[in-house]
Order: C-alpha cells, then structure tokens, then sequence
C-alpha cells in the first residue's frame, strides 16, 4: 500500500493540491487535508463546484460540506460502499484510500500527467490565453447590437476597460479561386506541364481575390462545394451506379453523354422555335454552338455539374458575364474602399435586376415552347390514328373487292377456294408436325439459358450485396483507422507532456520484486495445501483403520464375554477407551475451530484498530460537545432577541 500512497499523493501534487514534502501515505492525512484534496479533484474533474476548500469553525456548517462532497463523489459514479458526511470527517485509512483511488483515475490526462512545475512553451500559454478568453465572453451577459455604443460595448477588465461587440463587419462574398488538384494523392500521375504551371505560374490562394477580405469566404465557400459535390456523387454512386453495374469511369462516361444530348436537344428546339421568327442565321449559329460543345466535352475541360437551365444561361448571358467582369476590372483606383464597395453594390444590383428580367422573359419563352410541344404531339398522335384509320379501310376495300369480282363465277371459284383450303391445312399439319419436332429442343434449351440466367442474376445481386458490405466495412475500417491515428496523436502528445526523469527502473524493479513475492507466496499456499491434503488423507485413512480395529476386536471380545467375567470387563473398558479417543478427537478438532477464529477475530480487531475508533470517538464526543454549546448559544440569543 506504501507504492498506492506515493503515487496517489504525486497525483495530488501534480494537480495542485498543498501537501507537505514529509507527507507520503495516505495516514498521515489530517482531516482538513483529505477535505482540500477531494474538493481539488472534484474542481479538476467537474470543473468549479461550489464546495469550499477548508472547513467552516461550526459543526453544522461541516456537516454540510461533508455531505456535499459525498454527493458530488457519489455523482462521479462512486460505488464503493456506504459514503457520507462521516466518511470525510471521521475518515479512516482504507476508505479514503478507495476513494482517492476513484477520483486519481477520474482526473483528466493533461491534469494527472503535467506537473506543477513543468516548462510551459508558447503554444500552451496561447491556448490558455485563447481557453480563458472564451471563457471571459462567454460569462459575459449578451446584449443586442441598438443597446450598445456604435455597436461596441466597454467592459471593465483588469488592468483596465476592454472593448467588445460587433465591429469591422463586411458583406459575405466570396471569389472563384483555383487550387492544385491531387497533388496529395500519389497515385494520380500528374503531367509534368500541369505540375509546372502549379509551381510557377498559379498564385496564391491569397492573391486570387480582389480584396483580402474575401479570401476566407473564397475558401469556405470552395470546400463547401466541394464537399457537396463528393458527397452528391457518393449518394448517386450508391443509389444508382452501383446498381448499373459499370465502373465509376464508364458511369461518369454515360453520365456525360446523357447531358450532353439533353442539352443537345433542348437547344435543337428553340432552335426550332426560332427559325420561324429569325431565319436560318440561328440554325447557323446553333450548329457552331453545338459543334464548340461538343469539342469541348472532348477535352474534358468541363468538369461542374448543373441543370438544363443553368447550361442554357450560361451560353445566353456569357456576353453580360463579360461585362460584369470588365466592370470590376476597369474600377477606378483614386477612389476609397467604401466608394469602391458602393459601387459595386449599385452595379451588382442592377445587373441582378437585368438577370431577373432575363430569367422571366426566358420563363416566358420556356413556357410557350413547352404548349407548342404539346400541341405538336397531340397533332402527331391525331395524325397516326388517322393514318391507321385509313389502312384499315383500305385492307377491307381490297378484300371486298376482289370477292365481288369472284361472284361471276362461284362454282368454280368455291372448288378453287376449298382445294386451297384443303392444301393450306395440309401444309398447316405438316409445319406444325416440323414445329413440333424444332420446339421440344429449342424449349429445353430456352429454360436451361432462363435457369442459366437467373444463376448470373442471383449471383450479381449476392456480388453486389458483397461491394455494398465491403463498401461499408471500407467506410468503417477508414473510420477506425481515422479514430486510432487521432488517439496514437494523443497519446504521442500526452507522452511528450510526461515527466521524462522518473526513475522508471525503480519502479519495474519494485514491480517485479512484488511479482516474485506474489509467486513466492503462491507457491508456499501450494505446499501448504498438499501438506494439508496429505494430512486430512493421513487422518482419514487413520480414522478408518482405527473404527475397523476396533469393530474386530468388539466382535471378538463380545464372543468371549458371554462366558468368562474378566472378559466382559474388558469389554467394558473396550467401550469406554474408544468413547474417550472419540471425545479426544472431538477435542482437538474443536480447539482447531476455536484457534481459526481467534486468528479471524486478531485480523477483524487489528482492522478496527485502523479505522482509529477510539480517535474517531473522541472526535464525535468533543464535536457533539461544540453542538450543544452552539445550540444553547443559539437558544439563548433567539430568547434574548424575543
């Protein structure tokens, strides 16, 4: 228990606690000292609790402070038995043992581990700095922004007055800004004229924006899309790519040509629309459109994804995008920050203004081509039933016709008929004796492909079932793998901040001393034990041999007493020697009882001696002493004042 002491009184220390150099065991702790100690850890754990660190002079008040730190232990988790105002204040050695114990391994890492006379470098004072400057705002009350002076509010701080609110606000804007791309990833082969134009010729992040405000919106705003784009492709990747059954290239692929047509095919309508109104120029045009997209899909420039409608802006207002973009740039560099940012309030406005009447009249005209689609399938539908109408009626005129032109000669042309009949059901008996002969094979092979088939499929749904398994153990495995690298970091870290000149031989060597003890101990329980085995057979074989002996020779006495008197008191004596060996062993086994439980009442006598009883009482009886005089103090005042 001396190791147990020392380190749970380092930990105190370690943690700020006022404890002597001479103290090293938890027996020589003074009551006043556990309370400081326990209230230390319970601040360092729970934070500030409102507990005072030393006793109050009047019994009642220690009462209190007694029961508000058994509760506050209590509410750590704390099981370690009965725990009280008395636990604290008449302590004993084994309790408040078990109890530093559970608030020792409660104790933060940082807390237990830093001691108090450890380096402090300048990230840790900044930190702190940071830590209690967080604290301080967010103590402080909140008031809104009319109730303040201009938006500032004084507060008093030592050494002086500090100034706090909102102040220096700027609009949320954000820049489109370039970054390299996969230049952490190893397996992506970057070309060499692309890594050369990321060294060289890319600027800073920091110098893409106009203004320098801007830079920290431009990136949130840059890794918030891409973010959303990652996690939109995960999502379509899992709900529909997986089930398509093509790589993410081949999907990506498909995914490209399926908007490249549908953009294709929007603008093929208006297009269509407008060759009505303005000529073929448009259709020209379009077609130099179409043919500048399309190679541009080709070289994969064309890497953001977005709706029909923000493609189709995108080429109709590219000419009011150069413009917004000649406006920034040709800003006049004699005016001021302020007016510069007015300005370009005034012109973002009116071109957003511009870009609502666009996008209405664009609206408008979507609108119209959509009813003239409509109108253009229902007359194409019109159309095809009549087109079927007409067939129909033609089929009945021809047939029609040629029966009346048999009328003339019915006779003959009814044997004609009947022998065509005739010989078209004979063909027909024929063929279907073919069919027949061509169709049991052709069934037998039709359902050993469908089983064959329905093989593959159960056996790509049970593969699919596996990637979507193994994606998700991915997804677990990288998780983990996240979580241990952070907990190796933190413990790197929590080791770095550790004392380094502990004498760690010391203790491995005190460890193993223990450990030899332990084994030493263990082995003389063993020999103990087979010593003990030995004996209790060495008894009972005894026992029996002895009841044996004595069953032969009563048998054989009791033959000869019935005849001879001196015989008959031997048998007497017989009986009365074996009824004193059993009183004898009877003895001595309760004589063994008894000593096993005068050992067991020294150890339970030598345990109270420990709980200082005695002291414990004393303190009771002169604490009970003091309450008296403070209740009749008390008693005496409430009548003096009545």
């Amino acid at each position: 228990m001396e190791e147990v002491d020392r380190i749970i009184v380092h930990s105190l220390r370690s943690i700020g606690c006022d404890i002597e150099d001479d103290v090293q065991s938890l027996q020589q702790f003074t009551t006043e000292l556990i309370v400081a100690s326990v209230v230390r850890c319970l601040k360092t754990i729970s934070g500030d609790i409102d507990v005072p660190s030393t006793l109050p002079p009047g019994m009642s008040a220690r009462f209190r402070v007694g029961a508000s730190l058994a509760n506050h232990v209590q509410d750590l988790g704390y099981k370690g038995g009965d725990l009280g105002y008395q636990t604290f204040l008449y302590s004993n050695e084994l309790e408040i043992r078990k109890i530093f114990m559970f608030l020792v391994e409660k104790l933060p890492k940082e807390s237990s581990s830093q001691t108090a006379d450890e380096p402090l470098g300048a990230s840790v004072l900044l930190q702190r700095a940071i830590a209690s400057e967080l604290s301080n705002q967010l103590k402080s009350p909140w008031l809104p922004p009319f109730m303040k002076d201009k938006g500032i509010r004084h507060r008093a701080k030592p050494p002086g007055w500090q100034r706090e609110g909102a102040h220096g606000l700027r609009y949320y804007h954000s820049c489109n800004i370039k970054a390299p791309e996969n230049v952490g990833d190893l397996t992506v082969k970057i070309p060499k004229e692309l890594r050369s134009y990321f060294n060289k010729q890319l600027p800073y992040i920091t110098n893409q924006t106009v203004l320098h405000r801007d830079t920290a919106p431009s990136v949130m705003e840059e890794n918030a899309l891409e973010i959303a784009i990652n996690q939109e492709w995960e999502a379509e990747w899992n709900q529909t790519g997986l089930a398509s059954r093509l790589t993410p290239q081949e999907f990506k692929k498909r995914k490209k040509e399926r908007l490249m047509k549908m953009i294709r095919d929007r603008l093929q309508q208006d297009s269509q629309r407008r060759e009505r109104s303005e000529g073929q120029n448009y259709a020209a045009d379009l077609q130099q459109v179409l043919n500048s997209i399309e190679s541009h899909g080709r070289q994969g420039a064309a890497k953001t994804k977005g709706s029909r409608f923000a493609h189709t802006e995108k080429l109709q207002y590219s000419k009011d995008e150069e413009k917004v973009t000649q406006v920034g740039s040709n800003l006049p560099t004699k005016d001021t920050e302020e007016e510069q940012e007015r300005k370009r309030q005034e012109e973002v406005e009116k071109l957003r203004g511009e870009l609502a009447d666009l996008t209405s009249s664009f609206e408008k005209l979507d609108l119209d081509v959509r009813k003239f689609t409509a109108t253009k399938q229902q007359m194409e539908e019109v159309i095809n039933t009549e087109i079927k109408l007409s067939e129909d009626k033609k089929s009945a005129y021809n047939v029609k016709k040629r029966t009346l032109d048999l009328l003339p000669e019915a006779e003959s042309n009814i044997a004609k008929l009947q022998a065509v009949v005739d010989g078209s059901a004979q063909r027909l008996v024929t063929l279907a004796k073919q069919w027949e002969t061509h169709r049991a094979p052709l069934i037998q092979q039709y359902r050993e492909l469908r089983q064959l088939n329905s093989k593959k499929e159960s056996e790509a749904e049970k593969k699919l079932e596996e990637i979507k398994l193994f994606r998700v153990k991915m997804k677990e495995t990288a998780d983990d793998a996240r979580r241990k690298e952070e907990l190796q970091k933190q413990l790197v870290s929590e080791y770095e901040r550790m004392v380094k000149d502990v004498n760690r031989s010391a203790y491995t060597r005190k460890i193993m001393e223990i450990v030899s003890n332990i084994k030493k101990q263990k082995e003389e329980i063993d020999k103990i034990l087979v010593d003990t085995k030995d004996v209790q057979k060495e008894i009972n074989s005894i026992s029996g041999k002895l009841d044996r002996t004595f069953t032969v020779t009563d048998e054989l006495i009791f033959r000869d007493a019935k005849k001879d008197e001196g015989v008959k008191k031997a048998y007497r004596l017989l009986a009365a020697l074996h009824e004193h060996c059993v009183q004898l062993v009877q003895t001595v086994e309760d004589t063994g009882a008894v000593m096993r439980e005068i050992k067991d009442l020294e150890e339970q006598v030598e345990m109270e001696s420990n709980k200082k009883v005695l002291s414990n009482l004393e303190k009771i009886s002169q604490d009970l002493q003091q309450m008296k005089k403070e209740n009749s103090s008390m008693l005496a005042k409430v009548k003096g004042g009545s």
